[in-house]
């Protein structure tokens, strides 16, 4: 059974900095996209980034391009989020999963950005 085990979040002011991790277990992690998604409360899910399975490629949602980068360890099975001149509207529950196959999402990380 694939699991999805997302970490790092928390509070912080803007202009702040976290890095998220998601640990991916039960399925081969280095063939696979992933992405970060993200959910504010009252709107939908929308994807953040993506990542290749090799790493090589990268793709940025226009609102986090520049602030955010999206990075991983597949001896590991983990993929990060490093994210830096946080905004209040960058406050959510943060996901990753699988792309284009997504599977059972996990529970998040709650990021917060407020003064």
């Amino acid at each position: 059974q694939v699991q999805l085990v997302e970490s790092g979040g928390g509070w912080v002011q803007p202009g702040g900095s976290l890095r998220l991790s998601c640990a991916a277990s039960g399925r081969i992690f280095s063939i696979n996209t992933m992405g970060w998604y993200r959910q504010a409360p009252g709107n939908q899910r929308e994807l953040v980034a993506s990542i290749s399975g090799s790493g090589i490629t990268t793709y940025y949602r226009d609102f986090v391009k520049g602030r955010f980068t999206i990075s991983r360890d597949n001896r590991k099975n983990t993929v990060y989020l490093q994210m830096n001149d946080l905004k209040v509207e960058d406050t959510a529950v943060y996901y990753c999963n699988f792309r284009p196959d997504p599977v059972s999402w996990g529970q998040g990380t709650q990021v917060t950005v407020s003064s």
